[in-house]
């Protein structure tokens, strides 16, 4: 029999008394038991964004960069001349450098190889201190190669060193074991071998084009490195390039400027250390409107410039002016060329290594060392005074360039100014097609940027009116890749634009103004529609540059088809999404009803779609050429509902090869545009003629 259970009594509840009240402890109360420490490598596993900067395809290559960065850093100082990068099948990815290799030995710190503790804690390695491996490197933070450890499933680091060859593996950023000896060897040097891990990121897939680029770029920047990239994910189909430039920066010059119509016969080239500072700058002046300075300290893509670059606008704008005043292309005491006008058409490398780079952001940007300025300004002022009385037909042919353009900067400040005058006697008034929107507050509103009266005035009707305005453009704006600003200002569709967007242009630039925190094109998926997209996104991107940069550019994305099956209605953007819904919904060709709405007016192919389903009862595909084609309901559910829309970020990650592209495709080179089509021409999908 089960034993019987007493209930003992309960015991008496304490009595309060008044002086002292009842103190009750809240369930969310927050104490130092809510305080988490993330240990080793688990904050990079835990926020890896703060140390690649995103999780997709961005983020994925920056582990390749973090790891070659390594062998330049060892190029860099002397120790080593050639890296090479290896895609391999399953996602994997082997780069090896012929430098001096990992220590191995025991670290008096950690107790630990030396060759672990760099693999699995941030901030370890040989650019710290005085003693450090390296004069001069790019990975100062001393994070990267266990960053990669950290969000890689796997990862093998094989060191040759000593006569012997060791081997130590990871994963999740945690050693198996200790470092070992596999065999021997004659040669010195590093191969890390890792694989992404796929619970991290969202592209697990290496892009052959963007790795070819980095690196073709590092390989001009560190003169006489070989730089080898192989791609033997398919066996049927292995890939390799081979980078050596022995002019360095120079010839990164003639690259840039391969499709561009020069000024100058001989690119201007200067190659000198002053005050520890190694300064390497090379120029050439081009036919066109627009400026390209790129500006690296240690190698890093400095995007915002810094001293080096403020270093280099100085000499230049004054060893020309000088130049140019001794030698009569200046003939008024108190005429000057400015910094603009001498920029204009120029195409430049500024590149320095020094042994400490203080940037700004974690992003490293900017370069922020003061003695990196009159350093540049020393080493490049000298040199190109020297090069000026050298080559006197090409000084001619630059000074006549600078001249041409402060009188073309005399009409664009006209033109601007009757713009902006314009305006302000209208009190600012915006343009007349502009339908605003009633919020005051730039962080919420948005614009859309719309092909034509007839989706201007569906977008108008289907907007939401609070957040959303729309500007209808009629026709297509002007290409202004080949128009300086005078001539843009002067275009109407491009002045109601400027106005709209209220940040105003050139010198006047301000971003603080910007009315709308998304600017959004929206255009008809036909030809016309692309180049629409493609004029408009090279306005921004040569004269507003700061709204790509900082995330302000957006593309619509309107689908294309609508699929209806009884009362269900699916919209589909591509004819692949297409293809794998028909695989979905089990349609043959028999059951479908396709009607293409070109020409119709959308309301009544919407009846006649609903009156055939009806009568045959098959799966309805209307497909759509031009947003005039939906009704406003149709067009906000589709495209403007922030709740169900797809939209673009346009983002500029490479700076040198977009410039690149917008020249092949909108200059006025018609051979490069030419070579471009033949290329690409099988790969066009759906081409509408």
């Amino acid at each position: 029999m089960p034993k019987k259970v007493e209930k003992k009594a309960a015991k008496p509840a304490k009595k309060v008394t008044e002086n002292k009240p009842v103190v009750k402890v809240k369930k969310d109360s927050y104490t130092a038991d809510n305080i988490t420490v993330l240990e080793g490598l688990a904050p990079v596993r835990k926020r890896p964004g703060m140390y690649i900067g995103n999780t997709a395809g961005q983020g994925l290559h920056h582990l390749i960069w973090e790891v070659v960065d390594n062998g330049i850093d060892e190029a860099m100082a002397g120790h080593a001349d050639t890296v090479e990068v290896t895609l391999l099948p399953e996602g994997k990815v082997s780069v090896w450098d012929n430098g001096r290799g990992i220590p191995v030995e025991t670290h008096k710190v950690t107790k630990k190889s030396a060759l672990e503790t760099v693999m699995t804690t941030l901030h370890a390695g040989g650019k710290f201190g005085e003693g450090g491996g390296y004069k001069v490197s790019g990975g100062l933070h001393g994070v990267g190669v266990s960053v990669v450890n950290a969000l890689s499933v796997w990862m093998q680091a094989e060191i040759h060193r000593d006569g012997k060859i060791w081997m130590q593996e990871y994963k999740c950023g945690k050693a198996q074991g200790k470092v070992k000896a596999i065999g021997t060897t004659k040669v010195t040097g590093t191969r890390q071998t890792f694989l992404p891990d796929d619970t991290i990121f969202t592209v697990t897939e290496f892009d052959w084009q963007t790795i070819v680029d980095h690196l073709r770029q590092q390989a001009y920047l560190t003169k006489g490195i070989k730089l080898n990239i192989f791609d033997e994910r398919d066996h049927r189909n292995k890939k390799s390039y081979k980078y050596f430039f022995e002019g360095g920066v120079a010839s990164y010059i003639r690259h840039l400027n391969n499709s561009h119509e020069v000024k100058q016969e001989n690119v201007f080239y200067v190659n000198k250390e002053k005050d520890g500072i190694n300064v390497e700058v090379a120029f050439q002046y081009t036919a066109d409107f627009r400026e390209n300075i790129y500006v690296f300290a240690n190698n890093i893509f400095n995007l915002e410039g810094g001293s080096h670059l403020v270093g280099f606008k100085g000499a230049l704008t004054r060893s020309l002016n000088k130049y140019a005043r001794k030698n009569a292309f200046l003939k008024e005491k108190d005429q000057n060329l400015s910094s603009d006008d001498v920029r204009e058409g120029l195409t430049a490398i500024v590149s320095v290594k020094l042994q400490d780079p203080q940037f700004e952001g974690q992003t490293k940007a900017k370069l922020g060392n003061a003695e990196v300025r009159p350093a540049v300004e020393s080493v490049f002022g000298e040199a190109l005074e020297t090069y000026l009385e050298e080559n006197p037909r090409d000084a001619k042919e630059i000074l006549g360039k600078c001249m041409l353009a402060a009188q073309a900067r005399m009409a664009a400040r006209n033109a601007r100014e009757t713009v902006l005058r314009k305006g302000a006697l209208e009190g600012m008034t915006l343009p007349g097609k502009l339908a605003d929107c009633s919020s005051r507050n730039p962080e919420e509103c948005e614009i859309y940027i719309v092909e034509g009266d007839s989706a201007g005035g569906s977008a108008k009707q289907g907007r939401d009116r609070r957040f959303q305005a729309i500007l209808p453009l009629r026709g297509k704006i002007l290409n202004v890749e080949r128009a300086r600003l005078d001539k843009m200002l002067a275009n109407n569709e491009v002045k109601s634009l400027i106005i709209a967007l209220g940040t105003n242009i050139g010198e006047q630039f301000n971003i603080e103004g910007l009315r709308y925190a998304r600017v959004v094109i929206m255009t008809d998926a036909d030809v016309d529609g692309a180049h629409i997209r493609t004029l408009l996104l090279t306005l921004f991107y040569r004269y507003f540059p700061e709204l790509v940069h900082k995330g302000h550019i957006y593309v619509a994305q309107p689908p294309l088809y609508r699929v209806q099956k009884g009362k269900d209605v699916t919209w589909v953007y591509d004819d692949e999404q297409l293809d794998v819904l028909k695989k979905k919904l089990g349609i043959v060709e028999e059951d479908m009803l396709v009607l293409d709405t070109e020409n119709e007016d959308a309301e009544d192919a919407d009846e006649e779609i609903e009156t055939a389903g009806k009568k045959v009862g098959k799966v309805n595909i209307q497909r759509y050429k031009g947003l005039g084609e939906m009704n406003p309901t149709q067009l906000w559910d589709t495209t403007m509902d922030p709740a169900h829309r797809l939209m673009k970020l346009i983002t500029v990650e490479e700076a040198a090869k977009a410039d690149e592209v917008f020249e092949t495709l909108m200059g006025a080179e018609v051979g490069p545009r030419k070579r471009f089509i033949q290329t690409h021409a099988k790969s066009v999908k759906n081409l509408d003629i």
